[in-house]
């Protein structure tokens, strides 16, 4: 029998401050993080291309 993947999903995290400004479009990375290691949402910084600047991104569902 085929193991599963185990315990990594993958993510989506969202700018926060591009959501705040108001500005059209949205700034989103796609990634993974372990499940048993972080049950909680995650937020890293991110490089945001339409306000040119490292922004928070955080997990959304």
């Amino acid at each position: 029998m085929a193991k599963s993947k185990g315990n990594r999903i993958q993510v989506i995290l969202e700018c926060t401050e591009h959501k705040a400004s108001g500005q059209p479009g949205t700034s989103r990375y796609i990634t993974t993080k372990n499940r048993k290691n972080t049950p909680d949402r995650i937020e890293l910084k991110k490089y945001n291309a339409v306000l040119k600047k490292y922004t928070v991104h955080k997990e959304i569902k």
